[in-house]
């Protein structure tokens, strides 16, 4: 969260071969069979409740796909981390794209658009997500994208996104404000003045060494922002 993946969904759903929707939260979806018949009835099929949330996953997908007209569809929840392992069983031939920012951005990120966060509280969950992310990566085939690179050089870094997803670049892909990509509100991604813009900001602050706080250090070493 808070890593800039607001701005790579609509950058991606300005493609024209790509449906990005808003944040789809699938990991709170609940599949219940109710009486012990229907779970003979399931169990005869081949399915439990698992199956059957990956089934209403994947029909849920299908739909927004359809709808979009589009022939590919990406999914951008940062909480998708929290059950990486699911992904895989639900999508064997997904690919994923792993974003990455500076910890100490997404920790003051989190303090800015959350009054009276303790501070301790966000550090311990940029730290879970830096750990998490580093076992899915162990286990995923992927693409490691920057959100500084993003702002910094969007040609350079979304040819090299279009390429591991198997579509042709396009330079519309950068004027993103040019379409509608659905709501800006909260619990469905970034709401900042800044993604509603429509323009891709380069104008932003890397955290110096000395500013980052002695809890997310290691994080920024894991990530390679600092030595």
């Amino acid at each position: 969260m808070r890593s800039g993946s607001t701005l790579l969904r609509v950058i991606l759903d300005t493609h024209s071969q790509i449906c990005a929707p808003h944040e789809l939260h699938l990991r709170v979806l609940r599949v219940s069979i109710a009486q012990d018949f229907g779970e003979v009835s399931m169990k005869h099929l081949g399915l439990d409740e698992r199956k059957l949330e990956h089934l209403l996953w994947d029909r849920l997908l299908h739909r927004e796909l359809t709808a979009s007209g589009k022939p590919l569809i990406v999914d951008k929840t940062p909480n998708n981390l929290y059950m990486w392992e699911r992904l895989p069983k639900a999508w064997p031939d997904a690919k994923f794209l792993f974003l990455f920012r500076h910890p100490a951005s997404i920790a003051d990120s989190l303090l800015r658009i959350e009054k009276n966060k303790d501070p301790d509280a966000v550090y311990a969950k940029v730290n879970q997500y830096v750990k998490m992310q580093a076992a899915a990566r162990a286990a995923l085939p992927g693409l490691s994208v920057r959100y500084e690179d993003l702002v910094a050089d969007p040609e350079r870094v979304t040819t090299e996104i279009c390429e591991f997803l198997g579509v042709p670049w396009e330079k519309s892909m950068l004027d993103y404000g040019s379409v509608s990509h659905g709501p800006y509100r909260p619990r469905l991604g970034d709401w900042s003045p800044k993604i509603r813009s429509g323009q891709i900001d380069a104008d932003i602050e890397v955290p110096s060494d000395d500013e980052i706080p002695a809890e997310l250090r290691d994080a920024c070493r894991a990530w390679g922002y600092l030595s």
